[in-house]
C-alpha cells in the first residue's frame, strides 16, 4: 500500500484530497499534518511514498519543507499544493527538486495522474537502486594482490573519463568484471552498460548485432531493428573477445569511433551515437595484426589505455581472500550456512596450478561446499577438487 502524507492547514483542502485519494484506490493509504513543522516531524518518524505539501502556510512553509525533505529523504517525490498567487512559486520548486504542482481547487484528474506518475517514479527509483546493488555486488574485485592494486588505481584514475579501454588476460581472469568496474565509476554510470560477446555471434550477424538492420536487408530482416550501439547511447558499449570479430565488422567499429556515428545494415542514413567503447581479449592482437585477422588502426583507436589482468598463477596470494568470498557467495546462493576453509585446505589450494583462473577457482569452491563436510579440511581438497 502507497503511503501518502498530505501536509495542509487548511480542513476543507485536506478532507477533500483525502476523500479524492482513498475513493480512488484502495491502495492509498492518507496521512494528514496540519502545517510543516508536524510534516517534516511525521517525515523523520515515519516512511511514506509520496508528499503532497502546500506552498503557503503557517510556521514552515512549502518551500522550507521542500528543502528540508530533500536533505532527510530525498527519495521521496513531494508535489506543491499552490493557490492561484502561488503559480510562479509552484514552478520555481520543481526546480528546487518538487516532483510536480497542482493548483487550488484541485482537478480530479490532474490530481490523481499527478499522484500515480510521483509513485511510479519513486517505484522505478527504487528499482534502480535495488538493481545498482545487485550490480556491485555481483561484480566485485576481490584482492590485495601488488597486481590487483595496480588495476584498482588504473581504474580509478581512467574511469571518470571517456577514454577508450583495451582489456586484455587469459579466460577466467575477470576482464568483465573490470570492464563494469569502469562503468560503474564512471560518469556514464547511470547510462546503459550494453554487453557484447563478439565470439558468440556468428560472424555473419555480428554487423546487425552491433550496428542494427532496416526491414528487407536480408532474408531475415522482417522488420527494423536497433543495434546493440544505439541500445548504449549516452552510456557504455563492452565488446568482449573483440580478437574474434570479423575484418568487416572491424572497418565499421573504426568507423563509429572515429565519426560517432554509425548506419545500419542496409541503410545510407547516419545515426549520431554517444558512447564510450570498452573492448577485451584473450588474443595477442599485435600478432592477429601481423596475421593480417586484426586492423592496426582499430588496435590503436581501442588501446588508449591497455589494462592486463593476470592469471590466477600470478596472484597467488589472493586465493583466500577468493575463497571466502565464493563461500559466502555460493553459501547464499544454497541457502546453507557458509562454510569455512581451514588453512591447510587454502595451502593446499594455492599450490594448484590454474588453468581455468578464477572461473575454475569458483567452479572448486561451489564444488567443496557441497561435498565437504562443515568446514572444509585439506583432506577433502584432496579428496573433491584434485581432479579438474
Amino acid at each position: 500500500m502507497a503511503r501518502i502524507l498530505l501536509i495542509e492547514d487548511e480542513a476543507a483542502i485536506r478532507r477533500v484530497l483525502v476523500k479524492i485519494l482513498t475513493e480512488e484506490s484502495d491502495n492509498y493509504s492518507v496521512e494528514e499534518a496540519e502545517d510543516g513543522l508536524e510534516g517534516i516531524e511525521k517525515i523523520k518518524q515515519e516512511d511514506f511514498d509520496l508528499v503532497l505539501c502546500d506552498i503557503k502556510m503557517p510556521k514552515m512553509d512549502g518551500v522550507e519543507v521542500l528543502e528540508a525533505l530533500k536533505k532527510i529523504k530525498p527519495e521521496i517525490p513531494i508535489v506543491m499544493i499552490s493557490g492561484h498567487g502561488d503559480l510562479d512559486t509552484a514552478v520555481n520548486t520543481m526546480k528546487l527538486g518538487a516532483f510536480d504542482y497542482i493548483s487550488k481547487p484541485p482537478d480530479l484528474n490532474r490530481l490523481l495522474n499527478t499522484v500515480r506518475n510521483a509513485l511510479d517514479r519513486k517505484e522505478l527509483v527504487q528499482e534502480n537502486t535495488r538493481l545498482k546493488k545487485k550490480v556491485s555486488k555481483n561484480y566485485q574485485m576481490i584482492g590485495e594482490s601488488d597486481a590487483i592494486k595496480r588495476i584498482k588505481e588504473l581504474i580509478e584514475k581512467v574511469a571518470p573519463t571517456d577514454a577508450r579501454v583495451l582489456i586484455t588476460g587469459p579466460n577466467g581472469t575477470g576482464k568483465e568484471l573490470v570492464a563494469h568496474w569502469l562503468h560503474q565509476k564512471s560518469e556514464r554510470s547511470k547510462g546503459p552498460m550494453i554487453e557484447v560477446n563478439c565470439a558468440a555471434i556468428p560472424s555473419e550477424l555480428i554487423e546487425s548485432e552491433l550496428f542494427g538492420h532496416v526491414k528487407g536487408a536480408f532474408t531475415s530482416a522482417n522488420k527494423d531493428r536497433a543495434g546493440k550501439f544505439e541500445a548504449a547511447n549516452g552510456g557504455t558499449i563492452f565488446l568482449d573477445e573483440i580478437g574474434d570479430m570479423s575484418l568487416s565488422a572491424q572497418a565499421k567499429v573504426l568507423r563509429a569511433l572515429q565519426e560517432n556515428k554509425i548506419s545500419r545494415v542496409g541503410s545510407d542514413k547516419d545515426i549520431k551515437i554517444d558512447v564510450r567503447v570498452i573492448a577485451a581479449t584473450n588474443k595477442d592482437l599485435r600478432k592477429e595484426i601481423e596475421d593480417k585477422k586484426f586492423r592496426e588502426d582499430l588496435y590503436h583507436r581501442l588501446a588508449v589505455i591497455l589494462i592486463e589482468v593476470p592469471p590466477l598463477n600470478e596472484r597467488k596470494e589472493d586465493i583466500p581472500l577468493l575463497v571466502d568470498y565464493f563461500s559466502d557467495k555460493i553459501s547464499q546462493e544454497h541457502g546453507t550456512n557458509k562454510k569455512e576453509f581451514t588453512e591447510g585446505a587454502l595451502n593446499v589450494l594455492k599450490d594448484y596450478d590454474w588453468r581455468g583462473n578464477i572461473r575454475e577457482l569458483r567452479n572448486v569452491v561451489e564444488r567443496l561446499i557441497i561435498l565437504g563436510g562443515k568446514e572444509v579440511t585439506e583432506d577433502d581438497v584432496k579428496l573433491f577438487a584434485s581432479k579438474f
